[in-house]
C-alpha cells in the first residue's frame, strides 16, 4: 500500500468514528428542541377540587 492509500483509510476511519459519535447527539438535540409531537386532547383548564392544608400542620 502506498502512503496516500494509508492516509485515505486513516482519514476515512476517523471520519466514520466522528460520525458515530456526533449522529446520536445531533439526533437527540434535534428531537429535544423540535416542536413536540404529542397528540393530547385539548381539555382546557381544570378546576382544583382539593382541600387546603390544615393551618396548624406544617409540611
Amino acid at each position: 500500500m502506498s502512503f496516500k492509500t494509508k492516509m485515505r483509510q486513516t482519514l476515512r476511519s476517523i471520519l466514520e468514528v466522528l460520525e458515530r459519535v456526533i449522529h446520536p447527539i445531533y439526533s437527540s438535540a434535534t428531537r429535544a428542541f423540535s416542536p413536540n409531537d404529542d397528540n393530547y386532547p385539548e381539555s382546557g383548564v381544570q378546576p382544583y377540587e382539593g382541600d387546603p392544608p390544615a393551618k396548624n400542620r406544617r409540611y
